[in-house]
């Protein structure tokens, strides 16, 4: 059984009190490949359904962003909310949690412009 926080505001990790554990969960929770870049997206263009977001992430495949979807759901970082109109569709917006991640995402993605540079050849690539 899971104990749930006293604060509400604090989601329950399992190191919590360890000096390293902040940062260590903070990189499990956006650490994944595409994890940032939907919450990037949703904090950049709001809410949306699962084809849109599809869209504004290039190159995610559906397997992948539905994995995605469904790990950062279960992290409380997004909802989904069955919208009951015709047709009936999925849209998926942040939690306070995940909207809270703003400046983490901004600091990766400042870091980045300033840090990385295209090359020609992707085997000399990082990623």
């Amino acid at each position: 059984m899971t104990s749930q926080p006293d604060d509400p505001e604090k989601l329950p990790v399992w190191c919590a009190g360890e000096e390293w554990c902040p940062v260590t969960t903070t990189a499990m929770l956006v650490g994944k490949k595409w994890h940032p870049v939907v919450i990037d997206r949703l904090l950049a263009q709001g809410a949306c359904g699962f084809s849109e977001l599809e869209a504004r992430v290039d190159g995610i495949s559906s397997k992948v962003l539905s994995d995605v979807l469904d790990d950062l759901e279960s992290k409380q970082l997004i909802d989904r909310e069955i919208v009951n109109e015709k047709p009936v569709r999925t849209e998926y917006s942040l939690t306070d949690h995940g909207a809270s991640l703003e400046s983490v995402i901004d600091a990766m993605h400042e870091w980045g412009e300033e840090h990385l540079v295209e090359v020609d050849d992707p085997s000399t690539s990082l990623a």
